[in-house]
Order: structure tokens, then sequence, then C-alpha cells
């Protein structure tokens, strides 16, 4: 029988959080963070990072286990959850995977395969040439040519992404849209408990204004130049995070206070509209619309508890 994982996942500010935590009380959980930013060290504001107090004691994993300067990709995230997912059942706990990167959450359940066949790198250093010598929305228009249902989930400022799809089909022939449409059809190695917590799209927005104007509270701009100090810089994969790009862009002049303000907030708002159009594609997802609940968190974490209780597989850790 296929062992038991639980997925919570939803729109950034959504309050994926909290309700983590009380699901882990109370399944004997451990949390396994599938969001591309809070691997980083010394990246907490800018990420949301939960704090060692928020997390009351529940083991994290993939959370403050590499340097700024580290590469981060899917393929990484992969290996790394596999491995703290074999630890967790070896303790007899049940694994609950908590974050907004749907790619990286697909990647997990459905074991999806990313070869890599060329060896010397060639065709990616090429393209990355000619993104950094036309820009992004060059790359894109590659993509378009090529496989245009890739080029419409991907976003053109997702440069590695792009990149990725177009090399793919250089090296193999194929589409990655396509690829990815049969890796997607693969059997999940894992009972599975995929819910996706959202609310109406004016709530949300005012929470994404809040968290930024939270996050600059508590120093955000502090937390950037400090990066700036240890040598981070525009070029790192870590950087291009939201509330770090646009902090960066005013620290350098680019651009005034109030536009970095407003462009945070706007491409905040941008990003979980895309979570949302990536979670809708998704089969076997459990909705958890707020405003079904009331607004009630407490009637949500024991639905959750109820679908979990109702359908777990006996005997399988």
């Amino acid at each position: 029988m296929k062992p038991p994982l639980i997925v919570l996942t939803g729109p950034t500010a959504v309050g994926k959080t909290s309700l983590s935590i009380r699901l882990a009380h109370a399944l004997n959980g451990e949390i396994i963070s599938a969001d591309s930013m809070q691997v980083y060290r010394h990246m907490d504001i800018g990420s949301a990072k939960i704090t060692r107090q928020e997390m009351e004691g529940v083991p994290h994993h993939l959370i403050d286990v590499l340097e700024p300067h580290e590469e981060f990709n899917v393929t990484i995230f992969q290996s790394m959850a596999q491995k703290a997912l074999t630890g967790i059942y070896e303790r007899g706990r049940i694994p609950i995977v908590v974050g907004g990167t749907g790619f990286y959450i697909q990647a997990l359940l459905y074991a999806i395969d990313f070869k890599e066949n060329d060896s010397n790198g060639t065709i990616r250093r090429e393209l990355e040439y000619l993104g950094e010598k036309h820009g992004n929305e060059y790359l894109h228009q590659i993509l378009h040519r090529i496989d245009p249902e890739a080029a419409q989930q991907i976003h053109a400022n997702n440069r590695k992404r792009v990149i990725r799809a177009i090399e793919y089909y250089r090296l193999t022939g194929q589409l990655i849209s396509e690829h990815n449409r049969k890796e997607r059809e693969k059997t999940s190695p894992y009972h599975f408990f995929y819910f996706v917590l959202n609310c109406h799209r004016e709530l949300l927005y005012r929470r994404i204004e809040q968290r930024v104007d939270e996050m600059i509270a508590s120093g955000l701009v502090a937390e950037v130049e400090q990066l700036r100090n240890m040598g981070c810089h525009r070029g790192m994969v870590s950087m291009q995070g939201l509330g770090y790009k646009e902090i960066l862009d005013y620290l350098e002049h680019r651009c005034t206070w109030e536009e970095a303000v407003t462009v945070l907030k706007r491409d905040t708002r941008h990003f979980a509209k895309r979570q949302l159009t990536w979670f809708r594609r998704e089969r076997d997802v459990r909705w958890l619309e707020l405003e079904q609940f009331n607004q009630d968190r407490q009637q949500v974490f024991e639905y959750i508890l109820n679908e979990f209780t109702r359908e777990e597989p006996k005997g399988e850790l």
C-alpha cells in the first residue's frame, strides 16, 4: 500500500503556516517546506520564513539549508524532499508538505523525471548569453515559437524555466509541455491529500498588502543591505525572489522607494494569481475556500482532519 502524504498549499499570504502547525501537532507530523526561497539562510523577512518560535517544536525540513549563493531548483528540491520523506516514514510520522511552489509539489508527488542530457552545458550557456544580451522577452518569444503551451505556462521573467524548456526541445526534439503532461499522468507513489487553501481575491490582496507592509516594518531593507554586504547580487537565483529584487532596485537607485513598494505589492498579487492558475490545472486537488467555512479556520482544520482520518491508509508506515 502507498504511504500517506498531506499537501497544504495555496497562494502566498493566505495563511498556510499556522494551519500546518496545528495539523502537525494533531497528526504526529513533520513539515517539508515546498518553498523556493525559505531554503536560504539569511533570507528570513522577504521569504516570510517561519520562525523557531512559530514552529512550536514541530520538525521542519528544507528550511535554512543553503547559503544564498548556492543553486536551488526543482531537481535539488525533489532529491532533498525525498530524502526527508524517507526519514519521516522511518520515524512512523506523517509528512506534511507546505508551501506555494506548485511545480515543486508536482515533482514530488509524481516523482517526475528531469533528464539532463547536455553534459557540457553548451546549449544552456548559449541561451543564458542570449538572455543577458536581449532580455527575458526575447527568450520567451523563442519558447513561444517552439512550444506555445509551455510559453503560456511559464512567465517570461522565470528565465531559468524558459531556458530549460528551450534546452529540452533542442536536446530531445520533444516539447517540454508534452513531456510534463506525460509525467503528470504517472500514478503517484503516495496516498496523498492535496489541499489548496484559498480566499476571496479582495481579501487575499488585502492580506498581501498587509504582509508587504509588515515585511518593511520588520526590516526588509536592512536584510537586503546585509545580503549585499555578503556579496549577494541580482545575478543570483536567491536574489530574484519577490521582495529582494525590488528592494535591490531601490538600493541601487534604479527606482524610488515608492516605486519599489508599489512594484513589490503588484508583483506579489500577480504571483498569487499565477499560483492559483497552476493549482487549478492540477488533478486530485481538494479546494478549501475560506468563504465556504465562514472564514472559520477551526472548521478548515477539522475538515482536513476528518478527510485524512476517513481515508488514511492503515498499516503503511
